[in-house]
């Protein structure tokens, strides 16, 4: 596969607005001593929406960018379409490129549905020739064959996005550049479009798209970057990439690395891992079959009437399973208590361990392990975000056909 975007050290500087503070007197009183101070701008009035991001991706690929809202996923699409030129850095783009960073780009409220999907398609790159073939595929798609020579002024908001999806949707690049597009219309329409873009990767085009709904870019991504800041914090597996950027947004923006701990005279829990299957890092679980969780577990004292508990919870803080053995009976040491599951079926993300040792109704130790647990499997889940379910199973459909007399006896009634 070759590369058919290739950026090194993309910055983005931005100045920020004037800056006039104080009430309306105040600012003419400053004017009338120095009319340029007003506008005066401070020092620090520039940040950076993008530093130093470094990024490639092959022809074919339908790559996911993730991040919070001003991350800078939005101003690294506008880079790469052409519309903004960055500070620093350099990108290499080699094929024709469609951008859908607007819905409705060129759209003018006077002009009617026709008009007004020929003007979209020629400022969106689409020759005269490529929008009178697709016109009608188009008008299907947008489900507006009754209103399309009705100015657009009267339209709905839905019925607008919906024909200025449609329009962008039928662009045929060789690298295509999405921004949040997929959530406009009702859930109908919407499923529409994830079908469209779906269709759109399975054609091999190279596909770069910016999405908040998570299970979207679970459904499409090959591969994910995780802009956080303006920097790349993750670039890597869909699904581990997800899990990070959910267990993040879920904890606050803590690390989650390893806490310090203070000394225990009794008894503390000193790290987790996954031990079987074997994983890098360790704390990933990425297969559907049996898995053994360790604890290991310091006890400076013998234990004689002891009991170990473990509980796992989602990035919610939902109990998905907890468990409790009393009556153990355990020396003075390190130890390995190992926990063996034939299968942990839930749905991708992050999940947390807690574990506690007790001796004679005593609290030894309770953790909140970390790193959080990652499950990065494979997805078996309903294509609408809403039917997503807790346990992730896989399943497989068979239909037959039922033969017999008893056919006829259900028809009749």
């Amino acid at each position: 596969m070759t590369t058919v975007i290739h950026a090194e050290g993309l910055s983005k500087l931005y100045r920020r607005g004037l800056q006039i503070e104080g009430g309306l007197r105040h600012v003419l009183e400053e004017f009338v001593r120095s009319p340029l101070a007003v506008f005066r701008r401070k020092k620090n009035e520039t940040f950076w929406a993008l530093k130093d991001v470094s990024l490639e991706v092959k022809e074919g690929e339908v790559l996911g960018l993730i991040g919070r809202n001003g991350a800078g996923k939005t101003t690294l699409l506008k880079i790469l379409s052409r519309i903004t030129r960055p500070t620093a850095g350099w990108a290499e783009i080699h094929g024709r490129v469609g951008s859908l960073l607007e819905v409705g780009t060129g759209f003018h409220p006077e002009l009617t549905g026709r008009e007004n999907t020929f003007l979209s398609g020629a400022i969106l790159g689409m020759t005269r020739a490529e929008i009178i073939r697709k016109f009608d595929e188009i008008v299907a798609f947008a489900e507006l064959e009754k209103f399309i020579d009705t100015p657009v002024k009267h339209y709905s908001s839905g019925m607008y996005v919906r024909l200025a999806f449609a329009v962008a949707a039928h662009l045929e690049p060789e690298i295509l550049l999405v921004d949040e597009v997929l959530a406009v219309g009702d859930i109908n329409f919407q499923k529409k479009c994830l079908g469209k873009m779906g269709d759109v990767a399975r054609a091999g085009r190279t596909v770069v798209l910016v999405s908040h709904q998570l299970n979207q870019i679970r459904r499409l991504c090959h591969r994910v970057v995780w802009i956080d800041d303006g920097q790349i914090r993750i670039n890597g597996n869909t699904h581990e990439g997800l899990a990070a950027y959910e267990s993040a947004m879920a904890r606050g923006q803590t690390n989650g690395s390893q806490e310090a701990r203070g000394p225990a005279t009794r008894g503390r829990i000193l790290r987790w891992e996954i031990a079987d299957p074997p994983s890098e890092p360790a704390h990933v679980l990425s297969t559907l079959g049996p898995v053994t969780v360790n604890f290991i577990v310091e006890l400076g004292r013998p234990i004689t009437r002891g009991e170990h508990g473990v509980a796992l919870f989602n990035a919610s803080r939902q109990l998905m399973w907890s468990r409790a053995t009393q009556d153990l009976s355990i020396p003075a040491g390190v130890h390995i208590f190992s926990h063996s599951f034939p299968s942990l079926p839930l749905r991708p993300g992050a999940y947390q361990w807690e574990a506690t040792i007790w001796d004679n109704d005593e609290l030894l130790d309770r953790w909140d392990c970390l790193p959080e647990m990652t499950i990065a499997t494979e997805v078996h889940q309903h294509h609408m975000d809403e039917w997503n379910g807790i346990l992730n199973i896989p399943e497989k459909l068979s239909i037959s056909v039922l033969e017999g007399p008893r056919i006829g006896r259900n028809i009749l009634r």
